[in-house]
């Protein structure tokens, strides 16, 4: 990743500024606490609603404790992915900036898109160039979709072929498999036809963006081709957020098959794309309706959602905060960006 000389804090690059950014995370964590004393409220005043909270107060401790430890793992591979694509940034400061996104992700209304204009503050704050770090903003954000769109066409047609247990219906089954398929070769494809359609062809703002989306997309794909170790981290941080989400259901001894969790998984959290602080009440509600077509009990899949949210939330908001607090206690201390064509320690590709 370049760098250079620290650009003027007043260009259209840093308009997040330090105050608006501490002011949007300060209030969505606060909405979050409301949002979550609501929940509760509702769990303990609506009769209808007891039989869940009794499932989840005896959910056993030590299941609880195996499912935070699997979303710190899950955050942990996202900072490892993070420093696989901004190659140059220092360990520590490119740590904290991965958990500062992950922490704006969840606390803030349309969380994808604050978190990627905060990481790419922070980085140009410290001297990245700008039109590095939105290329490899938006690789970062291509290659972990790539992961989810190759998870749910394998347990898609894993489970229509009869190779995983689960429910072989087609709509439930082939269906998200056929289009994770489609979609993902689909988008590998885009380059080519950016080549022999647009390209030297058309002029004008289109063929730039057609241009610049190619180069970005073929970024995408040699990490996602390469024999870099540290592409498991892109596929731990979705891997193991699914593994909390299949660990509540084991506590709560009613375990579907794990291909049943991970496509309710995936097509449920399309509804995050709503503006709510942490997609509370509608991710409930999408992945309880997934899970509910599925045949898995509506008790059972309210009661293991919401523990899994809890902890899907918490562990990454309440580390990223501490990580955001510390690079604005450190914003005026220079880093050391590595110097181009470095290889990380285990790297074993180029980029």
């Amino acid at each position: 990743m370049s760098a250079g000389p620290n650009p003027d804090p007043q260009t259209p690059e840093l308009r997040l500024d330090d105050a608006k950014a501490t002011r949007n995370l300060r209030q969505g964590l606060i909405s979050l606490v409301v949002l979550v004393a609501l929940v509760a409220g509702l769990l303990l005043a609506v009769p209808g609603l007891h039989t869940v909270e009794h499932h989840i107060l005896r959910m056993p401790v030590h299941l609880l404790a195996v499912a935070i430890g699997f979303e710190v793992l899950s955050c942990v591979g996202y900072i490892v992915c993070f420093l696989l694509v901004f190659d140059r940034a220092p360990r520590r400061f490119g740590a904290r900036v991965a958990m500062s996104e992950l922490a704006f992700g969840a606390a803030v209304a349309l969380g994808g898109a604050s978190s990627i204009a905060v990481g790419a503050w922070l980085l140009i704050e410290k001297g990245a160039r700008p039109g590095t770090v939105a290329e490899r903003s938006a690789v970062l954000f291509l290659l972990t979709s790539a992961i989810n769109l190759v998870t749910l066409a394998a347990a898609g047609l894993g489970v229509w072929l009869g190779i995983l247990p689960g429910d072989r219906d087609l709509l439930l089954s082939l269906v998200p498999g056929a289009v994770g398929v489609i979609v993902f070769f689909a988008f590998l494809s885009l380059p080519r036809v950016n080549d022999s359609l647009i390209a030297g062809r058309h002029g004008g703002r289109f063929a730039n963006w057609a241009g610049a989306i190619s180069v970005t997309i073929r970024a995408t794909a040699a990490l996602l081709f390469s024999f870099d170790w540290r592409l498991l981290a892109a596929f731990a941080y979705l891997w193991f957020d699914i593994a909390v989400l299949w660990i509540c259901f084991v506590a709560l001894g009613h375990s579907p098959p794990l291909t049943t969790v991970v496509l309710a998984y995936q097509i449920g959290y399309l509804s995050n794309v709503i503006p709510i602080p942490g997609g509370i009440g509608v991710l409930d509600g999408s992945f309880v309706g997934m899970f509910v077509l599925f045949g898995v009990s509506g008790t059972v899949a309210a009661s293991a959602t919401l523990v899994y949210h809890a902890i899907a939330l918490w562990i990454p908001a309440t580390w990223g905060t501490v990580a955001f607090v510390l690079l604005r206690r450190s914003r005026h201390e220079p880093i050391q960006w590595l110097p181009p064509g470095v290889r990380r320690r285990g790297r074993s590709a180029r980029r």
